[in-house]
C-alpha cells in the first residue's frame, strides 16, 4: 500500500487548499506527484486508452483522414501522435488549463513505443518544440475548456474520446460542454467516454459529504479535487439532452454505498442505491 493511501480523505481535501495557493505552477507539483491529470504520459497506458476507445468506435471515415478530439488530454498530447498514426488527418485536443509536458523526450518515447506496435510515425522528424509537434500532427491544443470548444467548427470532427474527464467538468457548464460536443460532432461520428464516478479523495463517495454552496465555490473547486458529483443517471439524461443517442457498453459498480447516506449532505440522501452504487461506466454517444 502506498503512502498516499494513509492519507484520510478530509487531510488530501486541507493539504489540497493549502498547496494549490502556494507560488509554485502545476509541472513542479507533478514532479513531486502531489497533483496529476491522470497517466496520459506513459507511453504504454497512452496506447491503451486510445485503442480501447478507438477499437470500439465505429464511424464513417475510420479508415483514413478522420478528424479527432480528446477532451481532457490531461500531462501529455499523446493522442496526437497516437491519432494520427491511426490515420487522422487532424486532432484537436482541449483541457482547461496548459498540463501537458513540454518535454520532447516524452514524445520520443511515444514515438518509439508506437513504432515497436508497427505504427507508421514521423511526427518527430525535425521537430524542436510543442508547437512544431502539434503542427506535425495536424493538431491544435485548446486550453480554455469550453471556450476552446467554442472555437471549433461545427460538424467538423468524426472521432471523440476522453478518459476519466468528464467527473471533472463543472457542474454548472456540463450541459453547454455536452451541447458543444454535439455540435461539433459530425453525421456518422462517434464519441467515446469512460467516466469515473468516485470521489477523488479515496476512491468513495466522500466528495457529496459537502452542500453545492461550498463544493461549487470557485476556490474549493479549483484545488486539485473537484468532481461535479453528477450520478449515472444524471450524465445520462443530459447527454440525452444535448442531442445524443447513448449506448453504455459497461459498467462497474460496488456492492455497498462506499460513503453512508447520512454522512452526505441533505441534498443527496435522497439519491437511490442504484445510482449511487455506479462507480464507473463506459458509453457511447451518437447524434440523436
Amino acid at each position: 500500500m502506498s503512502r498516499k493511501s494513509w492519507i484520510p480523505w478530509y487531510a488530501k481535501i486541507a493539504t489540497k487548499l493549502v498547496l494549490s495557493r502556494l507560488p509554485a505552477g502545476y509541472s513542479m507539483w507533478r514532479k513531486l506527484n502531489l497533483f496529476s491529470h491522470g497517466r496520459m504520459h506513459k507511453p504504454d497506458y497512452a496506447y491503451g486508452v486510445f485503442r480501447q476507445h478507438f477499437e470500439r468506435s465505429n464511424f464513417s471515415r475510420k479508415e483514413g483522414g478522420f478528424i479527432a478530439l480528446e477532451v481532457g488530454p490531461g500531462d501529455s498530447l499523446f493522442s496526437a501522435i497516437l491519432a494520427s498514426a491511426h490515420g487522422a488527418s487532424g486532432c484537436y485536443l482541449v483541457d482547461t488549463g496548459p498540463f501537458a509536458t513540454e518535454d520532447l523526450t516524452a514524445y520520443r518515447d511515444m514515438v518509439k513505443y508506437l513504432r515497436l506496435q508497427n505504427l507508421p510515425v514521423s511526427v518527430m522528424d525535425k521537430v524542436s518544440d510543442l508547437a512544431g509537434l502539434l503542427k506535425s500532427c495536424n493538431a491544435v491544443y485548446g486550453t480554455q475548456g469550453l471556450r476552446s470548444l467554442r472555437e471549433i467548427p461545427s460538424d467538423s470532427v468524426d472521432f471523440i474520446w476522453s478518459q476519466a474527464a468528464f467527473e471533472h467538468i463543472r457542474r454548472h457548464e456540463f450541459l453547454d460542454t455536452m451541447r458543444e460536443l454535439r455540435r461539433v460532432l459530425r453525421a456518422g461520428g462517434v464519441c467515446s467516454h469512460r467516466i469515473d464516478l468516485k470521489d477523488h479523495l479515496d476512491g468513495a463517495l466522500n466528495n457529496m459529504r459537502f452542500p453545492t454552496r461550498l463544493w461549487e465555490a470557485d476556490w474549493m473547486a479549483q484545488s486539485g479535487f473537484y468532481s461535479n458529483r453528477l450520478r449515472y443517471s444524471e450524465m445520462i439524461a443530459l447527454f440525452c439532452k444535448a442531442g445524443f443517442a447513448v449506448e453504455v457498453v459497461a459498467t462497474s459498480r460496488w456492492v455497498k454505498v462506499p460513503t453512508p447516506h447520512c454522512s452526505m449532505a441533505k441534498e443527496f440522501r435522497g439519491l437511490s442505491n442504484e445510482d449511487l452504487l455506479v462507480k464507473e461506466f463506459d458509453v457511447l454517444l451518437r447524434p440523436a
